[in-house]
């Protein structure tokens, strides 16, 4: 029996989750004059959006679309400010209610998480999969393909409806879920809303569920749309390959990327959120090497050396620190 949410829609909407939403999202945007043009008259737009939420006249905008490089080209969609403030309102009030449903493993766009705590929980893992790197460690590396365009509208909306009981509730997230399509109607998030951080985790949740209770697998870890597997046995990796494979196509309409989805030995250096992990030591990607030293500037510095801590990268520090004095 799943939890069900007990917020109810006026909660959401609310003007004091308005205004505490709106200054958890100008932090850091101040500057931006879209969101300077909407704090000029702050009260009367908080007030706006919430009779238009109130009674039902609420319809979610477009996007300004446009590419990004970081490091692989990615298609961002952002709303306008009245939306994102909205997606801060809803997010304040779901988030921590479904983040009590995630497994513990889930690391990606949760507080307390993150790529340094997933790559060190791998580490845990390898150790306790190799007997201390003693025995070989097999790692079963899997990506889905086109996973944001890919996330299918109903079968979120059915996912959503097991928790959520309060019909406007879920009007209101139809509305911001309906607001993009990639491949035609009725799938894909954009990757500029908030909200689609919680719906993909909330997406992947049923497989996380499917692979600690139906396929009993101790040794697993995800991140967002990339997740692993760690075990003695080659053969067992193969079948959950093919396992996870049919659920995500049957259960929740997704595919396997085969050009990322490999079995490897730890031994040989398993590539993983940035860094190449092996049994005695950690480096950077080379990719994010060549990426660093092209970004790396005084006012970043600080922000990468904290990166070089999480692995053997005295070295690199080195060269940054003589780089930028």
């Amino acid at each position: 029996m799943r939890i069900v949410l007990n917020h109810y829609f006026s909660e959401i909407i609310s003007i004091d989750n308005l205004l505490e939403a709106w200054k958890e999202f100008e932090k850091g945007k101040k500057k931006k004059p879209d969101v300077q043009q909407f704090s000029l008259k702050l009260m009367d737009n908080i007030l706006s959006l919430h009779r238009d939420l109130s009674q039902g006249k609420y319809r979610h905008g477009g996007y300004e679309s446009f590419i990004i490089n970081d490091p692989k080209q990615r298609h961002i969609h952002k709303a306008c400010v009245r939306d994102r403030l909205l997606h801060h309102a809803v997010y304040r009030r779901l988030y921590p209610f479904f983040n009590r449903t995630f497994i513990s493993d889930s690391f990606s766009s949760r507080k307390g998480k993150g790529t340094h705590r997933a790559v060190s929980r791998f580490r845990q893992f390898a150790g306790k999969v190799s007997e201390n790197n003693t025995k070989t460690c097999w790692v079963l590396k899997c990506d889905i393909r086109k996973f944001f365009a890919s996330i299918n509208h109903e079968i979120l909306f059915s996912i959503l409806a097991t928790h959520i009981k309060d019909e406007k509730v879920m009007a209101l997230l139809r509305e911001i879920i309906e607001s993009h399509s990639s491949f035609g109607l009725g799938t894909g998030l954009p990757l500029g809303n908030l909200t689609s951080q919680l719906f993909v985790n909330i997406y992947l949740n049923e497989l996380d569920q499917f692979v600690k209770h139906r396929l009993r697998v101790k040794h697993y870890i995800r991140y967002a749309d990339d997740f692993v597997f760690l075990s003695r046995d080659r053969e067992s990796l193969e079948r959950i390959c093919l396992e996870v494979g049919i659920f995500l196509a049957e259960k929740i309409k997704l595919k396997l990327n085969l050009d990322k989805t490999s079995i490897q030995a730890l031994a040989s250096g398993v590539d993983f959120l940035g860094y190449v992990i092996f049994p005695y030591h950690i480096v950077l990607r080379t990719r994010t090497k060549k990426r660093m030293f092209q970004r790396v500037s005084k006012k970043n510095k600080s922000s990468y050396l904290g990166i070089l801590t999480h692995c053997d990268g005295y070295k690199l520090e080195e060269k940054i620190k003589t780089l930028v004095t």
